[in-house]
């Protein structure tokens, strides 16, 4: 969560993480437009989200699972409830941050990274059995 954290600083910002990936892309792709980078930047940026909060939840429901007891379907509900509201309070801290935007579009890309990765994970751990 700290990690997060330090991502939704205005260290990260768009135009702070843009100023990275753009020469990167020209470096690798000398031909590529400035409407590409712009959309390879912000897919980038979503997939950060996406997997931020994968990880997030898979460290919760493990952890919750092992301190806990708890079966791993709570865990699970558990981490995606834990992982959703702070993806919501990182998207609030981040109004009061210079630089930054909060968008409720995030926060439900955040949702969606954790939620995929507990289902990933119960069906490899269920072996495709539902």
């Amino acid at each position: 969560m700290a990690v997060i954290f330090l991502f939704s600083t205005s260290l990260f910002g768009s135009s702070e993480t843009g100023s990275v990936l753009g020469p990167v892309l020209r470096f690798f792709f000398p031909g590529v437009t400035e409407p590409q980078i712009g959309w390879a930047h912000f897919a980038v940026r979503k997939a950060a989200h996406l997997t931020e909060y994968a990880v997030l939840a898979l460290l919760w429901q493990r952890g919750l699972v092992r301190g806990s007891g708890w079966t791993a379907g709570r865990s699970a509900f558990a981490a995606l409830a834990i992982s959703a509201l702070y993806a919501v309070s990182d998207e609030f801290h981040q109004s009061f941050v210079p630089n930054r935007t909060p968008s409720a579009l995030d926060a439900l890309i955040d949702t969606a990274g954790a939620s995929s990765a507990l289902i990933f994970s119960r069906l490899a751990n269920n072996k495709g059995r539902p």
